[in-house]
């Protein structure tokens, strides 16, 4: 599998690595009850999107460590991706009509899209472990409000098959929208949106997309997000699997039209309830990992993706390990495949891009994690020795290493039965967040679709 991007390294022919991004303050207990420096803590289910002055918001989810959250939905803003500013909320409360059929105390998962010279806000209402569930709309000329509430887009209840929280619009390669939605129950929706009142273009729940055995935990499918990519003439259909406390994973399917059917890296449906194991349905791409004795993060998931001219990336929350109540807001670079999947960096985005790999820069020593599809919880590294000669660990060894000259490495592994397993994946100049130095990434599939990382340990700045 070789990875189809493009870049120049630096003038003097070497890697550019990002500068020391400004330090994130972990579990800042001194300013709990002080929303102004709520930068990236206390963010949960983010949507993202960029206005035309450059500015990128963030819109997520009411939450908050050790207490409960004012209602509204949170708003973020970011020139850079990289350093966010807390904006305040976009609601004072829950909007009456979602209150009047759920109940439920705040606002969750919204969706942020412009039409035109105006913002559509998508709101959903619930309580947990009940389909009772409201998605409205509001609008503005402005993400910093004030929004007008416009009601209701779609309502469920007890005997209904979907679920209507998780909104999201996603646009389809002739320019119209659709509307998408779904958590457990009867799984992820997709039905055509108005263009001009922001609703739903008929009544009905739409078509299912995606769904799994609703009866669990382990059986959640949910915060769906759709995106075209012009280059292979497909949709990505991105959904979040299992416990978002725990477990929670990000998968992908890919299709020829938005409305499905959405398959993933070998060939199953994502609407496939009857295949088992379960857990191998729908391509992993991004899962709880620990590299080394670093701290790690678990249960990342609920992601909005940034198509930000030929640069994509992930916006996602995530756990970190010492404190599983505490979230936080993670933005990563999204590559693509040659053959047309997507991949996540390991590292957060700190200003990185893809380029020129020297040569040099290649040997030494790594961490390497594989994203197991069946893993509970964390994904640990283990060592990884690439040698100068080309060989991997021991220089009489049969496993071994190429390089394209550009940014593709290839990882050989020799099996016992004759059989090889190779993995080839993209080299990206980083940044290390859990040793707070430049570092060295890869990021790719091996040949099941599995998803494989790696990050080096020597320095490779100088």
């Amino acid at each position: 599998m070789m990875v189809m991007l493009g870049g120049c390294s630096g003038a003097d022919g070497k890697a550019v690595y990002p500068p020391s991004p400004p330090e994130t303050k972990m579990y800042d207990t001194d300013n709990l009850n002080d929303e102004s420096a709520w930068t990236t803590t206390n963010a949960h289910d983010p949507s993202i999107i960029k206005t035309d002055d450059g500015t990128y918001y963030v819109v997520s989810t009411d939450v908050k460590v050790g207490g409960e959250p004012k209602p509204g939905l949170m708003v973020r803003k970011s020139k850079d991706l990289i350093r966010w500013e807390w904006v305040g909320h976009a609601f004072d409360g829950v909007p009456d009509a979602a209150k009047a059929w759920t109940g439920g105390p705040t606002l969750w998962a919204p969706d942020v899209h412009k039409f035109g010279e105006q913002y559509k806000l998508y709101y959903a209402s619930s309580t947990f472990g009940s389909n009772t569930s409201y998605i409205g709309l509001a609008t503005s000329a402005s993400m910093e409000g004030p929004w007008r509430d416009e009601g209701e887009v779609i309502k469920t209840g007890a005997g209904d098959g979907p679920n209507a929280i998780d909104p999201q619009i996603a646009i389809d390669a002739a320019g119209d929208p659709w509307f998408v939605y779904g958590s457990f129950f009867d799984g992820i929706h997709i039905a055509p949106l108005d263009l001009a009142t922001g609703k739903l273009r008929e009544p009905g729940f739409g078509r299912r997309i995606a769904a799994r055995n609703p009866q669990t935990a382990s059986g959640a499918v949910e915060g769906p997000y759709i995106v075209y990519k012009p280059a292979f003439k497909k949709y990505y259909l991105f959904v979040s699997y299992d416990s978002l406390s725990s477990d929670y994973n990000v998968r992908v399917g890919r299709a020829d039209a938005i409305d499905g059917p959405y398959v993933d890296f070998n060939g199953r449906e994502l609407t496939d309830t009857a295949y088992d194991p379960s857990f191998d349905v729908g391509t992993k791409i991004l899962g709880g990992y620990k590299f080394g004795e670093s701290e790690g993060w678990t249960a990342p998931g609920h992601n909005s993706v940034l198509q930000d001219g030929d640069d994509d990336y992930i916006v996602h929350h995530a756990r970190p390990e010492g404190d599983p109540s505490w979230m936080y807001l993670h933005v990563r670079k999204l590559l693509w495949t040659k053959d047309g999947w997507p991949v996540v960096s390991p590292e957060r985005y700190a200003g990185e891009r893809v380029q020129r790999i020297p040569a040099v820069d290649i040997p030494g020593d790594w961490e390497r994690l594989v994203q197991p599809r069946w893993i509970d919880g964390q994904a640990e590294s283990e060592p990884l020795r690439l040698l100068k000669g080309g060989k991997i660990d021991a220089a009489d060894g049969k496993d071994s290493w190429s390089f394209d000259g550009e940014h593709t490495l290839t990882l050989t592994w020799s099996g016992e039965d004759g059989a090889d397993t190779v993995e080839t994946v993209l080299l990206l100049p980083s940044w290390d967040w859990e040793l707070n130095r430049p570092t060295l990434v890869f990021t790719g599939l091996d040949g099941t679709g599995q998803a494989v990382w790696g990050k080096k340990l020597n320095d490779p700045a100088r």
